[in-house]
């Protein structure tokens, strides 16, 4: 039993970024600014794209995303349902139809099978989702959305470092979105960014972020003289401010060795539940990079006398923190009643959702925590196992 709870997601801080807001609270200058500009062209040049975009959450990303390439009242969308609400919402705010997915079961990724299923002739997007960290199929996704004349929205939310076949993440769709939340690999506490090669979605997506104005703030009241703007769209207030920026400029250049500490953890609960009735994280694909943002273990609830919920209760009772990824967005009740879908639709999402529980994995945990991690959960399931 731990004297302190071990939270779950908790960012590791350091002084660098803690002495560049105070420096920002000293300047005044508090909203977007310098900070947010050096910090969308680091965020740029890492993920070798030629616009960044810095937005308050990935779900403004996700919502300028679609109004950008065109979605309208009354288009479909597919989605995963196997995914965090904000992915569907977007959808909704639009006027549009959100179309549930099915996962695979393996890798809790939208299966590229399903998506074929599920397209009509009012289907115009794709937003996937790679989850976890692990990058989707998207080769057979692109196909897919190339044979039906579809574009493709890349939820990075836990996505930062994941490559497939060499390429960025965010940088094979036309637009990837990201978020900078305080439990994320890469954090500014709230905050997000939306990356495209295309300069037109760039140009919107920067005007439509704050008001539909053609100048920011920065621009207009800079010391380079003042500058009217004018409202070339009916907007939002979705802009990235310096004070989260200052954060993020010093976390990204150590995006690397905080990866490499989530994979060292990765590996130690790998080798740690061997042998338990508990399915670990899918082997990694070949030729791509695994984010390592979550570690979900999947609970094989058949041979323990405890649910998946009894076992959070019990990790929360030996001072962990725990979460849960996901509940399908489909068994939750605004989308069942609202777009009619129900239990039994989406087997390997409500198999996935009846089993899955996320332990913590952040590069701020250091090996005790992680043995009390491993421990905890051992202890836990050997003991449900035995009553058995």
């Amino acid at each position: 039993m731990r004297n302190s709870f071990l939270a779950f997601g908790s960012p590791l801080i350091e002084q660098p970024e803690i002495d560049e807001v105070v420096a920002s609270l000293k300047t005044g200058w508090l909203s977007t600014g310098p900070k947010v500009r050096k910090f969308e062209d680091l965020f740029r040049e890492y993920k070798r794209t030629k616009y960044a975009l810095g937005l308050n959450s990935c779900t403004a990303g996700l919502h300028l995303s679609l109004l950008v390439i065109g979605i309208k009242p009354g288009d479909e969308v597919i989605v995963p349902t196997m995914t965090f609400c904000a992915t569907a919402n977007v959808v909704t705010h639009i006027g549009a139809k959100p179309v549930f997915a099915d996962c695979k079961k393996d890798t809790m990724n939208i299966d590229p099978k399903d998506i074929e299923r599920k397209i009509t002739s009012k289907t115009k997007a794709i937003i996937l989702v790679h989850f976890a960290g692990r990058a989707c199929e998207m080769d057979t996704i692109m196909d897919i959305a190339k044979k039906h004349n579809l574009k493709v929205i890349e939820d990075c939310a836990h996505a930062i470092e994941t490559e497939y076949h060499n390429e960025k993440a965010g940088t094979l769709g036309e637009v990837g979105c990201f978020s900078l939340y305080v439990t994320k690999n890469i954090i500014t506490g709230e905050g997000g960014m939306a990356i495209t090669n295309n300069d037109e979605y760039a140009k919107q997506i920067k005007i439509l972020g704050l008001h539909g104005m053609s100048e920011h703030a920065y621009e207009r009241f800079g010391d380079k003289g003042y500058k009217h703007y004018q409202v070339l769209y009916a907007g939002f207030k979705y802009n990235m401010m310096d004070l989260q920026a200052a954060i993020g400029m010093h976390q990204l250049p150590r995006v690397n060795k905080y990866w490499e500490r989530r994979e060292e953890i990765w590996n130690k609960y790998n080798i740690a539940f061997k042998g338990l009735p508990v399915l670990v994280p899918a082997a990694i694909e070949p030729n791509t990079k695994h984010a390592y943002h979550l570690y979900t273990l999947l609970l094989d609830i058949d041979k323990l006398t405890i649910s998946r919920d009894d076992f959070l209760i019990k990790m929360r009772q030996r001072n962990i923190g725990v979460g849960v990824h996901f509940i399908a967005l489909h068994l939750h009740p605004y989308y069942s009643q609202t777009f009619g879908v129900k239990r039994g639709d989406f087997p390997n999402a409500e198999w996935i959702s009846e089993r899955t529980i996320s332990l913590p994995l952040s590069a701020k945990l250091t090996d005790a925590d992680v043995e009390d991690v491993i421990e905890a959960v051992k202890d836990i399931i050997i003991c449900s196992s035995q009553r058995k």
